[in-house]
């Protein structure tokens, strides 16, 4: 007999509230296929109703003029109760997307109360400037927060995506409301019960589940709405970005990525090989900046794949809330099926499969799991090499100068991360210069910090989330400029 499913209601304005619809959204555990909570599906309506109590928020409540200081303190306050919280906010992201707990606990929720208590800190050192035009003006800046921001986040790593935009959007004096991805909503609404006990005032922090098409949509068209933070595909983000041109919204969008992971003959192998494993193997392949092709040069290749099938043989893939388990489940059969749709694509492109692929394993069977693989004989224009899969799969390719590293890591319209691990420090600097990606991780890989800004460069999006950067895009500027002047020039002498 099933558990009883988990019943939620959505958060606006501080209270909890059913959708206006009464239809709910189903969250089903990948790793087994069982529905386990139920959330109110959110519609246009919704999204009014949140943005009307954001914008009222903004407009008229205490926040936005509150002592900056103060913010700080329950930013911080919000941080302390997550990491209070932690043990039970990582089973509730595994149950949502099938994540190892190793990663969702041991990782994640180890660093995601950094997030505020950073930007808690942040909160009363955001300033302007004092321009020097002459002895006749004062001239000066100050940063205003933006106004209402509409967070869209996506399946793969929702708790950390709240944090990075709930975080600085908080800090900087804004409102939000918040539409978590269909898949996984669950961890959005045990967040804002955490809101509320920070104290956090009414209205400041909303959330509407629903799906993209819907909700989505009416938080991007809405004219209450300041600005857009999005997380997601590439596609979708272009979809916001036509949607927008109406309406000038300010907007953020980190999309997707295929990210180069270059090792060079000089490298120290043992470390590249864990870091091309963790860069593309760890939550099953379903991250934006997953090192989905690895570059290796000629020399090394085959001792370096040979080592990499060893070890991959090694990975245990099961249960995600078994803390021995290293790879969990995908998010949902239709990613399951989407990346079994680009193996059979890459073998008949002419790339070799060495392994992986769906578990034949009757334990794994119900769920959404997909074993790590790997290609070789890869060609750069390979759809497999080309198109963002976001599963556990790498294709490796081999190089044989640095110029030719360099040209197959930009040869790909995305521009997200890089890696490149060499002893060679002016080799190092060099191709760091040269990679066309928001990020470039040396003799290391998929390293993120709450202080240092990500964003991407093409087709992987533009504005960038974390450190002082993130302000800029939380925060419009406003040029002051007093007369000290003993009288005004009559414009239009006789």
């Amino acid at each position: 007999m099933d558990a009883p499913r988990r019943r939620y209601r959505m958060f606006v304005d501080d209270e909890w509230v059913d959708s206006a619809s009464g239809r709910v959204l189903t969250s089903v555990n990948p790793a087994t296929g069982e529905a386990w909570a139920e959330v109110p599906e959110g519609d246009g309506e919704d999204v009014d109703r949140a943005v009307a109590a954001a914008r009222k928020a903004f407009d008229h409540g205490p926040w936005r003029t509150m002592a900056p200081i103060e913010r700080g303190k329950r930013l911080r306050r919000l941080g302390e109760l997550i990491a209070e919280n932690a043990a039970e906010l990582a089973r509730l992201e595994t149950l949502d997307n099938g994540k190892a707990i190793r990663e969702t606990l041991g990782v994640e929720l180890g660093a995601i109360p950094n997030w505020y208590h950073y930007f808690g800190g942040l909160a009363d050192k955001i300033q302007g400037e004092t321009v020097p035009l002459g002895p006749d003006f004062l001239n000066y800046t100050v940063r205003e927060p933006v106004g209402v921001v509409g967070a869209i986040t996506p399946w793969n790593s929702p708790l950390l995506m709240y944090a990075m935009k709930l975080a600085p959007a908080l800090a900087a004096g804004n409102t939000v409301v918040v539409k978590p991805a269909e898949q996984t909503p669950v961890t959005a609404l045990e967040l804002a019960k955490l809101v509320q006990r920070a104290e956090i005032p009414a209205g400041v922090v909303n959330v509407v589940p629903g799906y993209g098409e819907s909700a989505g949509a009416a938080l991007v068209r809405h004219p209450d709405v300041d600005k857009i933070a999005f997380t997601g595909e590439t596609a979708t983000g272009q979809a916001i970005c036509r949607e927008m041109t109406g309406n000038l919204k300010r907007l953020t969008c980190e999309l997707g990525g295929k990210s180069p992971n270059i090792v060079f003959d000089d490298a120290e192998i043992a470390n590249a090989l864990r870091g091309a494993m963790a860069g593309v193997f760890v939550a099953a392949g379903q991250t934006c900046v997953a090192g989905s092709r690895l570059l290796l040069h000629e020399r090394i290749a085959d001792e370096f794949v040979a080592r990499l099938l060893e070890r991959v043989r090694r990975i245990r893939v099961g249960d995600p809330l078994d803390p021995q388990t290293h790879v969990g489940s995908l998010v949902s059969r239709e990613q399951q099926q989407r990346v079994e749709d680009y193996v059979r694509i890459g073998e008949q492109e002419g790339a070799e499969l060495l392994c992986g692929g769906r578990p034949r394993e009757e334990a794994l069977a119900r769920g959404c799991f997909f074993l790590p693989t790997v290609f070789t004989r890869v060609r750069n224009s390979m759809r497999i090499a080309q198109e963002e899969i976001f599963g556990p799969v790498v294709c490796v390719l081999t190089f044989r100068e640095e110029e030719e590293a360099v040209q197959l890591a930009n040869d790909v319209k995305y521009g997200l991360a890089a890696g490149v691990w060499t002893g060679n420090v002016k080799r190092a600097h060099r191709i760091a210069s040269r990679i066309r990606a928001g990020t470039v991780w040396v003799n290391n890989y998929r390293r993120i910090h709450f202080a240092s800004p990500f964003g991407g460069y093409k087709l992987s999006g533009f504005g960038r989330e974390n450190g002082l950067e993130v302000i800029r895009e939380y925060t419009q500027v406003k040029s002051v400029w007093v007369d000290l002047g003993a009288e005004i020039p009559d414009p239009f002498p006789a």
